[in-house]
């Protein structure tokens, strides 16, 4: 029986509210600071939730040209940029590559928010001459993967995945299997989202999901914390590549790090609940461990999915515990979203780069505002300040509406 190829992380492309690159993206995170802020993009005075987390210094033009990003959603132009930037990061231009060689797995949890709401009051105030001859290519949701492939030339194997939350990480879960099972030897793969409309903010505060700290929008994401009250809506795109191992090492690529496992359960429970039990989720980790061959306590670091809402980080915070044991209380576990905010598709995959890096430094970035721990959140979530930890092998996992969950492992590219 043929061996599984192993899978390595050669590219990077990341675009927050912290930072656009990775190199931007990490110094940020590492010195605990956070991106939301007050938003300005609409008027939000009448809505319950006035922050966010705004990627306002992305221009798309440079990137992708004036006329072809005004035929793209906003979400479709992160995409696209931050593909781009990681093809560049893993040194793969165009005549290094058979197109039909690279496969593209990149999805989104919402679609194209921006151009949905734009477009529907155009049409409701106006009629149908006020409706973009553009908007039906515009707004389906296969669209950021559609155009990655024709911005970029790649003609493999090109899916769309949409699992809410969980899209990013799915998406490269679902890539590392492709190249493993070798299909393709190359896969850009990752999440987007642009989310910020004042449709998407009514919707998620009319469920009571979304933080309403309004005075302190630094302080409003606190997950793991007592004063917790939800989550804080964000834009942006984490793009991975993804390399059969031995392709990489043949051309002389950087390696950052080794995808080992990947883990995917659903709760079979609740439309936006998680499983009380923190069951399903904890299979999830463990089929990730078992994919990798390792046991718990080689763990060494874990990225929490950690929103901030009262459920989620108390389910999240069992099911590390059922997956672990009482090797659960010996690691450090950190949130991205602490800082970033909810990137809802793109999280799981912004949240991977974020492992990765941590691995390259030896460091673990903090939960910020984590002031108050919730006694049922008794793990060490590195609270406020981040530290130095050699990481060896981490765990990025990322739970969504519908009871998705997914868990991905990560190596240091040293590790054995």
């Amino acid at each position: 029986m043929t061996q599984p190829r192993r899978v390595a992380v050669t590219g990077l492309g990341v675009i927050t509210p912290l930072g656009i690159g990775a190199d931007s993206f990490w110094q940020h995170l590492r010195a605990g600071q956070s991106g939301i802020t007050p938003i300005t993009r609409f008027d939000a005075t009448d809505l319950p939730t006035r922050i966010a987390g705004a990627v306002d210094c992305f221009d798309p033009e440079p990137i992708i040209g004036r006329k072809e990003a005004r035929r793209m959603d906003r979400a479709t132009q992160m995409a696209v940029a931050a593909a781009r930037m990681a093809m560049d990061d893993a040194s793969l231009s165009a005549e290094r590559f058979d197109p039909y060689k690279v496969g593209v797995c990149l999805g989104s949890g919402m679609g194209a928010m921006l151009t949905l709401e734009q477009e529907i009051a155009g049409f409701l105030s106006g009629g149908l001459h006020r409706v973009s001859p553009l908007v039906a290519p515009m707004m389906i949701p296969n669209m950021p993967a559609g155009y990655v492939s024709i911005h970029l030339g790649l003609r493999g194997p090109i899916r769309a995945l949409a699992t809410a939350c969980a899209t990013g990480s799915d998406c490269i879960g679902e890539a590392f299997e492709m190249i493993r099972a070798g299909r393709v030897p190359i896969v850009v793969a990752g999440g987007v989202e642009a989310p910020l409309s004042r449709f998407v903010i009514a919707a998620f505060a009319s469920c009571r999901a979304l933080s309403r700290r309004n005075d302190e929008p630094t302080r409003a994401s606190r997950p793991f914390d007592r004063d917790r009250d939800g989550f804080v809506i964000a834009e942006g795109a984490g793009i991975v590549v993804l390399e059969d191992l031995d392709h990489a090492q043949a051309r002389g690529a950087r390696i950052y790090a080794e995808i080992r496992g990947y883990g995917s359960t659903a709760d079979a429970y609740h439309l936006t609940a998680p499983d009380a039990t923190g069951e399903p989720m904890a299979r999830a980790m463990q089929l990730a461990l078992a994919e990798a061959g390792l046991p718990a306590h080689a763990l060494d670091y874990i990225n929490a999915h950690g929103t901030s809402t009262p459920l989620n980080d108390r389910c999240e915070t069992l099911a590390i515990k059922r997956a672990l044991g009482a090797h659960a209380y010996r690691l450090p576990i950190s949130s991205t979203k602490s800082m970033t905010g909810h990137l809802i598709g793109a999280a799981g995959a912004v949240e991977l780069i974020a492992t990765i890096l941590s691995i390259r430094d030896g460091f673990v970035h903090p939960t910020i505002n984590l002031d108050c721990p919730d006694p049922a959140c008794d793990l060490d979530y590195v609270p406020n300040i981040g530290r130095p930890h050699r990481i060896a092998f981490a765990m990025s996992n990322s739970l969504a509406f519908g009871g998705h969950n997914a868990s991905l492992i990560v190596a240091h590219p040293d590790a054995v």
